[in-house]
Formats: structure tokens, C-alpha cells, sequence
């Protein structure tokens, strides 16, 4: 008689694009008391993270707000600051999450001009090099660029859109989505000349949901005071140079994710950020060859097809439906392993959203842990008789083996 046991007991693995796996040094650090919220190790603590966030975001002459939120209140702090109701915003969007925060946008009064480039492509520089040298009377006040879209791993090229910019004399801000991608992709905010950049808690600073983050320059800075009105909640100014501790967070503080907040840059600054985006450049690798292993014969495919235009944080795949949802439940129910749902590839009750998935491969990751994930999407392919290409795994080992570090060899004596 075939078994029926499932082989989920154990430590379960999200391996969605966020929350993503916390450390343990992380989540030890937020099991503690709550601490004076007026004076003491608290204050000097939130000095060191707002000083280390700047070093993880690569602006060092830059200025952070925290607020607690997520991701989408990142935004809405960013547009509150920088755009009145009224003025346009140029939005480049690759997929959910750049109409996402036009959509913000568009709540709060900002004019937004959309320049939707699907969900498979990057932005085109020279579409919207085209935009704005129309745009003979700056009109547009802001570029809404998405680095890493969530939802289609569509990885722009933020740095080449400064240059666009640069190169028309163009004057508007240049704001960019972080969410996704902040310490997983390279990414240089002073270096690239990025305005505003927003981030959330929960994906590559590994630590719980709840920490919505704005990183602004001077230019932004200077915007912000020609601004009419600002809300006292979402105004960064007494947030990024505080008179007292709890202007910080426009009151009580977020102790606990700052406790573990604290312990989760020390391990990314420990490890050194050129390491950490390494890190992730070969995970992804060995996730994409074995992606392409699966998909020579088979029915599998990545959204992204070029690599370079790829995030290294998450990976969108489809499967012909209702495959996705099938090997996502099976996965769940049988292996202890949580994929991502295909999140804005197709609108809700459309069966082809069960056509879709995506591998989360951000923060706490290492070799094995991905080793495993691609180890157990193979075992649900198989089981479902998904019909799949050879080599996947053994795709994947060849690029863990290459990039790592060659092992001393001793030699031993001759046998006498």
C-alpha cells in the first residue's frame, strides 16, 4: 500500500518574495521586553540603524524618514513630501507595482501620465527620453520608477533613466521603488543620482513586516519646502532631523523592529553589501539554470527573458493553467515549501492567474536553502507529472560549484 504520509513536519520554508526567512539572531533580538520609549539604549539604538540604513542604501550625504507602515505608506510619505495636488508624475510601470503607486498618486490629488511597458519588457530609455524632451515646459515634477517590480521580477535600469534625464537638462525628481530589490540588487542611491527611493522592512532587511523607510537628498529636501501643506503624520522633516526621540515615528516608537532591525544591518554590513548583492547574483543564477533545465521540454517558463533585465531577489515563472496553483498546493500540503502566487499577472477571478508563481530568493538565503527550494519545486513537477526538461538540478549545482571558492588541497605522501 502507497503511503499517504506528508513530508511537511519540520521547519517550513516561505520562499515567497516577502516576508522573507528571518534570521534567528533577528527574531531572538525582538523577544524581549519593551523598553523606556523616553530615553536610554532606545534612542542611541534608532541613531545607529537611521546612520547604517544610509550605508545599506548607499547615500551617505542622504536623509532617511521611518515610518511605521509598509510599503504602499513608503509611498504615500514620498509622493506627500515631493508632489502637491495638481502637478504630474511621469510613471514608467513594468508591471503591478508601478501602477500601484500611480494609483497612490492618483489618490492624493497628483496628475499621473502612465507609459505601461507590459509585463515582460524593462522600461524603453529612449520612449521615455521622447516624453521628456516633450515636456518643453516641465510639467513633470517626478519620475515614479519601479527598480525591481515584485510582481513581474522586471529589473530596470535606474542609473541609464539618470542619465536620460540628465542628459534632456530635465529637472524633475527621480523616485524610486525599492521595495524589492534593497539589499538583494546592486543598487547605489547617491552614485546613480536617485532622488527619493522608498523600501519596506520585510524583504531584504529580513526583518518583520511593519517599517515603511523614504531615503530623500537635498534636491528632494528643497522640494519639500515649497510644498503648500504637508501632513503632520507623513512629513519627513521632524522624522529625518528629530528635536526630540519621538518625532523619530510622530510618536511612539516601533521598539521591537528596531531591536531587530539593529541586529539585521549589523549581518548585512558584517558581510559587506558587495558580498551580499554577490550572494544574491548567484543564487539567482542557480535558480535560472535550473529554470531552464526544467523548461527545455517542458512548459515552464520565466516571465523575464533576458537575464540582465532580471531581479535577484524574485523570479516569476507560468506553467500552462491551472498548473501554478496545483504545484504551489502540492508544494504546501506535501513538502512544508510556500511559493508566491502569480501576483498581478492576471486580474482576480481570471482562471490564467493559476497559470502563475514566483520563487522568492531575498534576504536570509544561502546555497542550500535554495539548493532545497529547487530541489522541492522538482519533486512537485515530477509528482504532478508535470512535464519537464532534464539537468535542472544538476544546472543549478554546476553554478553553486563554479562560483564557489576553491577548496586548499594537501597533497598526500606517496604510498610507500
Amino acid at each position: 500500500m502507497a503511503s499517504t504520509a506528508s513530508l511537511k513536519h519540520g521547519m517550513e520554508y516561505l520562499a515567497i518574495p516577502g516576508p522573507s526567512v528571518m534570521p534567528d539572531a533577528v527574531l531572538r533580538a525582538m523577544h524581549r521586553a519593551a523598553p523606556n520609549i523616553y530615553q536610554g539604549e532606545i534612542v542611541t539604538l534608532t541613531e545607529s540603524v537611521v546612520a547604517d540604513l544610509r550605508k545599506v542604501a548607499r547615500c551617505p550625504d542622504g536623509h532617511v524618514a521611518i515610518y511605521i507602515g509598509n510599503g504602499h505608506a513608503a509611498w504615500e510619505a514620498a509622493l506627500a513630501n515631493t508632489l502637491a495636488p495638481g502637478e504630474l508624475a511621469l510613471v514608467p510601470a513594468t508591471g503591478r507595482f508601478g501602477h500601484g503607486w500611480a494609483d497612490m498618486a492618483q489618490g492624493l490629488g497628483i496628475e499621473t501620465q502612465i507609459l505601461d511597458f507590459g509585463k515582460q519588457s524593462p522600461i524603453d530609455l529612449d520612449r521615455i527620453a521622447a516624453t521628456l524632451r516633450a515636456d518643453t515646459g516641465h510639467q513633470i515634477k517626478a519620475v515614479l520608477a519601479t527598480h525591481v517590480d515584485t510582481s513581474t521580477s522586471i529589473r530596470n535600469d535606474i542609473a541609464a533613466l539618470r542619465a536620460v534625464m540628465d542628459d534632456l537638462g530635465h529637472p524633475a525628481l527621480l523616485m524610486a521603488d525599492c521595495i524589492a530589490s534593497l539589499a538583494c540588487d546592486r543598487f547605489e542611491m547617491q552614485d546613480w543620482g536617485v532622488d527619493v527611493m522608498v523600501a519596506g522592512s520585510q524583504k531584504g532587511l529580513m526583518v518583520p513586516p511593519g517599517l515603511g523607510l523614504v531615503f530623500f537628498s537635498d534636491k528632494a529636501a528643497e522640494k519639500r519646502r515649497t510644498m503648500p501643506r504637508v501632513s503632520r503624520y507623513w512629513d519627513w522633516v521632524p522624522r529625518s532631523a528629530p528635536q526630540e526621540f519621538y518625532q523619530y515615528f510622530n510618536g511612539t516608537a516601533p521598539t521591537h523592529h528596531l531591536y531587530g532591525m539593529r541586529v539585521a544591518l549589523d549581518m548585512l554590513l558584517e558581510e559587506g553589501m558587495e558580498q551580499v548583492w554577490a550572494r544574491h547574483d548567484i543564487l539567482a543564477q542557480a535558480i535560472w539554470a535550473a529554470c531552464d533545465g526544467w523548461s527545455r521540454g517542458g512548459a515552464l517558463k520565466m516571465n523575464v527573458a533576458d537575464p540582465v533585465n532580471r531581479s535577484r531577489a524574485v523570479t516569476s515563472l507560468s506553467l500552462p493553467t491551472p498548473q501554478a496553483s496545483e504545484l504551489r498546493s502540492w508544494l504546501e500540503a506535501q513538502m512544508g515549501l510556500t511559493l508566491g502566487i502569480g501576483l498581478g499577472m492576471a486580474e482576480p477571478g481570471d482562471p490564467a492567474r493559476d497559470g502563475f508563481f514566483r520563487l522568492g530568493h531575498m534576504g536570509h538565503v544561502n546555497g542550500h536553502m535554495i539548493m532545497g527550494l529547487l530541489g522541492g519545486v522538482d519533486a512537485g513537477l515530477r509528482a504532478l507529472g508535470i512535464p519537464t526538461g532534464q539537468g535542472a538540478l544538476e544546472g543549478a549545482a554546476d553554478v553553486m560549484a563554479a562560483h564557489a571558492p576553491a577548496l586548499m588541497r594537501r597533497e598526500t605522501p606517496a604510498a610507500r
